[in-house]
């Protein structure tokens, strides 16, 4: 497809500090968290999923998330979020001023059972008390759609499911929807296929891609779903995260090879990738773990040959 086609900008929605490192079996230091979002935030952010506001036994690695966010040095460019699953963690990530409160449901039945443990429509009602207090707050408030292209448990899931979920969201108020794929298992074709379907009844302005890379094809359904109009994409710094309900499933599209594929493009992001690759190299030495990003381990490479 010709570039002239494509957006001309991209919101690059950072979620290492949350979504990337929630599952990591060693507790990340406190000190640490707070470096990362700074650094982040000192590359330019527009947004930055920096907490969750939920139960500590089922998510350890996010029960200092008000430290988190008390310690941190905002700017006013960036938009600092939080997953808030119910009304006790909105209380929590208001106190803790955040910028957007995040919501999360499934496209799938079976996946909203393991993981929020509530069929999809329930999650919705929940979800109803928190979108009436972030209007009232006036908060930002993001929707968020797992398992949209494929589950653990039930499979494929298809485009007409997630369609349904997605209007539920809209009823709700949501400024922005995250079109997930929890597992990795999206196609470019799939991807495109379910984005044409939200683009009948929905402005393409208002979603967002979420792709991980279990079976490497996430930079493929990027450059999809940037084809029908999409132009916030979710990745995380060195390839950060996981899903702890689905086996196998890797981490989110590493930032640094997010970047590199839109620049590619000519797509303006603000974001010096260069910076990126140096935060990238910073915290996967700071939790010991090898950088998963393709373009950051490049680069790094050929910088110690010079």
């Amino acid at each position: 497809m010709n570039s002239v086609n494509l957006p001309r900008k991209v919101k690059i929605v950072e979620v290492g500090p949350r979504d990337g490192l929630q599952n990591e079996k060693e507790i990340v230091p406190l000190h640490i968290k707070v470096d990362l979002v700074n650094r982040l935030s000192k590359a330019g952010f527009q947004n930055i999923e920096a907490a969750a506001f939920v139960s500590p036994k089922w998510t350890p690695q996010m029960a200092d998330s008000e430290s988190v966010m008390s310690q941190i040095n905002r700017t006013n460019a960036t938009v600092y979020s939080a997953l808030t699953p119910n009304l006790m963690g909105y209380e929590r990530a208001l106190a803790s001023k955040v910028d957007e409160v995040v919501i999360f449901s499934a496209a799938s039945e079976a996946f909203a059972m393991k993981n929020i443990n509530c069929s999809i429509e329930q999650s919705i009602e929940r979800f109803k008390p928190i979108a009436e207090a972030a209007k009232k707050d006036k908060l930002r408030l993001r929707g968020s759609i797992s398992c949209a292209f494929g589950c653990p448990y039930q499979g494929q899931v298809s485009a007409e499911d997630t369609t349904t979920v997605v209007k539920y969201l809209l009823d709700l108020g949501c400024d922005e929807i995250d079109i997930c794929d929890t597992i990795g298992v999206a196609t470019a074709g799939q991807v495109q296929q379910t984005f044409e379907a939200i683009f009948k009844f929905a402005s393409p302005e208002l979603f967002s891609g979420h792709f991980h890379d279990t079976y490497g094809q996430s930079l493929a359904n990027v450059f999809a779903a940037l084809q029908t109009g999409v132009s916030i994409f979710h990745s995380s710094i060195a390839g950060l995260g996981g899903c702890p309900y689905a086996k196998g499933a890797t981490g989110n599209v590493a930032t640094e090879d997010l970047v590199y594929l839109i620049n590619g493009l000519g797509i303006e992001t603000g974001l010096d990738l260069i910076e990126l690759v140096s935060i990238g190299e910073f915290i996967s030495k700071a939790i010991g773990k090898q950088n998963g990003s393709r373009v950051g381990r490049a680069i790094t490479a050929k910088n110690n040959q010079s």
